[in-house]
Protein backbone atom coordinates (compact mmCIF):
# COMPACT_ATOMS: atom_id res chain seq x y z
CA UNK A 1 0.00 0.00 0.00
CA UNK A 2 1.14 3.50 -0.79
CA UNK A 3 1.05 6.01 2.06
CA UNK A 4 0.35 9.73 1.81
CA UNK A 5 1.43 12.02 4.64
CA UNK A 6 0.37 15.65 4.92
CA UNK A 7 2.59 17.68 7.22
CA UNK A 8 0.78 20.73 8.51
CA UNK A 9 2.00 24.29 8.59
CA UNK A 10 3.16 25.28 12.09
CA UNK A 11 0.38 27.84 12.62
CA UNK A 12 -2.51 25.45 11.89
CA UNK A 13 -3.89 22.15 13.14
CA UNK A 14 -3.87 20.22 9.86
CA UNK A 15 -6.29 17.53 11.00
CA UNK A 16 -8.85 20.09 12.13
CA UNK A 17 -8.48 22.20 8.99
CA UNK A 18 -8.89 19.25 6.61
CA UNK A 19 -11.75 17.60 8.46
CA UNK A 20 -13.71 20.79 9.16
CA UNK A 21 -14.24 21.48 5.47
CA UNK A 22 -16.79 19.46 3.55
CA UNK A 23 -14.86 18.84 0.34
CA UNK A 24 -11.62 17.71 1.99
CA UNK A 25 -13.54 15.72 4.61
CA UNK A 26 -15.37 13.87 1.82
CA UNK A 27 -12.12 13.23 -0.07
CA UNK A 28 -10.60 11.71 3.10
CA UNK A 29 -13.73 9.89 4.29
CA UNK A 30 -12.89 6.56 2.64
CA UNK A 31 -9.48 6.34 4.33
CA UNK A 32 -8.34 5.33 7.80
CA UNK A 33 -6.61 8.43 9.15
CA UNK A 34 -3.28 8.03 10.93
CA UNK A 35 -1.10 10.47 12.85
CA UNK A 36 2.52 9.48 12.17
CA UNK A 37 3.95 12.82 13.36
CA UNK A 38 2.86 15.86 15.29
CA UNK A 39 0.53 18.00 13.18
CA UNK A 40 0.46 15.45 10.36
CA UNK A 41 -2.22 13.31 8.79
CA UNK A 42 -1.55 10.12 6.84
CA UNK A 43 -3.64 7.68 4.82
CA UNK A 44 -2.98 4.51 2.84
CA UNK A 45 -3.93 4.33 -0.83
CA UNK A 46 -3.72 1.51 -3.35
CA UNK A 47 -1.07 3.03 -5.64
CA UNK A 48 1.08 6.03 -6.48
CA UNK A 49 -1.60 7.04 -8.98
CA UNK A 50 -4.28 7.00 -6.28
CA UNK A 51 -1.98 8.96 -3.95
CA UNK A 52 -1.35 11.63 -6.58
CA UNK A 53 -5.07 11.76 -7.38
CA UNK A 54 -5.92 12.32 -3.71
CA UNK A 55 -3.32 15.09 -3.47
CA UNK A 56 -4.78 16.71 -6.58
CA UNK A 57 -8.27 16.53 -5.04
CA UNK A 58 -6.95 18.25 -1.90
CA UNK A 59 -4.84 20.88 -3.73
CA UNK A 60 -6.82 23.92 -2.50
CA UNK A 61 -6.37 22.80 1.11
CA UNK A 62 -2.75 21.76 0.69
CA UNK A 63 -1.79 25.26 -0.44
CA UNK A 64 -3.42 26.79 2.64
CA UNK A 65 -2.72 24.34 5.45
CA UNK A 66 0.06 21.91 4.50
CA UNK A 67 3.81 22.53 4.46
CA UNK A 68 4.63 19.28 2.72
CA UNK A 69 2.85 16.35 1.12
CA UNK A 70 4.95 13.18 0.87
CA UNK A 71 4.30 9.72 -0.52
CA UNK A 72 5.76 6.38 0.53
CA UNK A 73 5.73 3.72 -2.19
CA UNK A 74 7.11 0.29 -1.16
CA UNK A 75 7.92 -0.69 -4.75
CA UNK A 76 10.38 2.23 -4.90
CA UNK A 77 11.75 2.12 -1.35
CA UNK A 78 10.59 0.62 1.93
CA UNK A 79 11.90 3.19 4.40
CA UNK A 80 12.06 6.45 2.48
CA UNK A 81 9.40 8.84 1.27
CA UNK A 82 8.99 10.65 -2.05
CA UNK A 83 8.16 14.30 -2.52
CA UNK A 84 4.87 14.98 -4.24
CA UNK A 85 6.68 16.18 -7.38
CA UNK A 86 8.74 12.98 -7.49
CA UNK A 87 5.62 10.84 -6.99
CA UNK A 88 3.97 12.65 -9.92
CA UNK A 89 7.07 12.11 -12.09
CA UNK A 90 7.04 8.39 -11.23
CA UNK A 91 3.35 8.06 -11.96
CA UNK A 92 3.81 9.81 -15.31
CA UNK A 93 6.76 7.59 -16.26
CA UNK A 94 9.14 10.57 -16.42
CA UNK A 95 11.63 8.91 -14.05
CA UNK A 96 12.43 5.31 -13.15
CA UNK A 97 12.40 4.20 -9.49
CA UNK A 98 16.13 3.48 -9.47
CA UNK A 99 16.79 7.07 -10.58
CA UNK A 100 15.15 8.62 -7.51
CA UNK A 101 17.73 8.11 -4.76
CA UNK A 102 20.30 10.90 -5.23
CA UNK A 103 18.60 14.08 -3.99
CA UNK A 104 17.28 14.01 -0.43
CA UNK A 105 15.65 16.08 2.28
CA UNK A 106 16.36 14.55 5.69
CA UNK A 107 14.21 15.56 8.66
CA UNK A 108 15.26 15.02 12.22
CA UNK A 109 12.61 13.20 14.27
CA UNK A 110 12.29 14.35 17.87
CA UNK A 111 10.70 11.88 20.24
CA UNK A 112 7.35 12.90 21.65
CA UNK A 113 6.92 14.03 25.21
CA UNK A 114 4.72 11.60 27.15
CA UNK A 115 1.14 12.77 27.56
CA UNK A 116 -0.32 13.03 31.03
CA UNK A 117 -3.49 10.88 30.87
CA UNK A 118 -5.08 13.09 33.56
CA UNK A 119 -4.98 16.01 31.16
CA UNK A 120 -2.56 18.01 33.30
CA UNK A 121 -0.40 18.81 30.29
CA UNK A 122 1.73 21.91 30.36
CA UNK A 123 -0.42 24.90 29.41
CA UNK A 124 2.22 26.04 26.95
CA UNK A 125 1.97 22.81 24.97
CA UNK A 126 -1.22 23.82 23.20
CA UNK A 127 0.77 23.97 19.97
CA UNK A 128 -0.92 20.76 18.93
CA UNK A 129 -4.51 20.10 19.98
CA UNK A 130 -4.03 16.59 18.60
CA UNK A 131 -2.10 15.79 21.79
CA UNK A 132 -5.24 16.40 23.84
CA UNK A 133 -7.15 14.09 21.51
CA UNK A 134 -4.41 11.47 21.88
CA UNK A 135 -4.52 11.73 25.67
CA UNK A 136 -8.30 11.36 25.68
CA UNK A 137 -7.99 8.29 23.48
CA UNK A 138 -5.34 6.80 25.76
CA UNK A 139 -2.61 6.95 23.14
CA UNK A 140 0.73 8.71 23.13
CA UNK A 141 1.78 11.94 21.48
CA UNK A 142 3.35 11.75 18.05
CA UNK A 143 7.00 12.38 17.28
CA UNK A 144 7.83 15.76 15.76
CA UNK A 145 9.66 16.45 12.50
CA UNK A 146 12.32 19.14 12.84
CA UNK A 147 14.34 21.24 10.42
CA UNK A 148 15.25 19.42 7.21
CA UNK A 149 18.74 18.98 5.85
CA UNK A 150 19.19 18.88 2.06
CA UNK A 151 21.83 16.32 1.04
CA UNK A 152 22.95 14.14 -1.86
CA UNK A 153 23.34 10.43 -1.38
CA UNK A 154 27.02 9.53 -1.78
CA UNK A 155 28.30 6.01 -2.43
CA UNK A 156 24.82 4.69 -1.71
CA UNK A 157 24.78 6.20 1.80
CA UNK A 158 22.64 8.96 3.27
CA UNK A 159 24.89 11.57 4.91
CA UNK A 160 24.43 11.95 8.66
CA UNK A 161 21.83 14.42 9.92
CA UNK A 162 23.78 16.98 11.95
CA UNK A 163 21.43 19.90 12.59
CA UNK A 164 20.22 18.55 15.95
CA UNK A 165 20.84 15.62 18.20
CA UNK A 166 18.12 13.15 17.17
CA UNK A 167 17.86 9.38 17.33
CA UNK A 168 15.86 9.02 14.12
CA UNK A 169 15.48 10.68 10.75
CA UNK A 170 12.92 10.70 7.97
CA UNK A 171 14.32 10.66 4.43
CA UNK A 172 12.37 12.23 1.56
CA UNK A 173 13.58 11.72 -2.00
CA UNK A 174 13.36 14.84 -4.17
CA UNK A 175 13.50 15.77 -7.82
CA UNK A 176 16.65 17.57 -8.91
CA UNK A 177 14.57 20.74 -9.38
CA UNK A 178 13.34 20.61 -5.76
CA UNK A 179 16.88 20.04 -4.50
CA UNK A 180 18.42 23.00 -6.31
CA UNK A 181 15.72 25.53 -7.20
Amino acid sequence: MTRVCLIGSPEVNVRYELLSRETSREALSTYDLERPFENALAVRTVSVGAAVSLLNDLQWYLVRFVDEAIVQEPSVTEGEWLSRDLAVALRNGEVEPEETAEFLKVYGVEAAEPIDPDGDADAESDADADDADAAAAGTTAADRLVEPLYVRRTDGEVPEYDLRDVDETLVVRLTEEEFSP
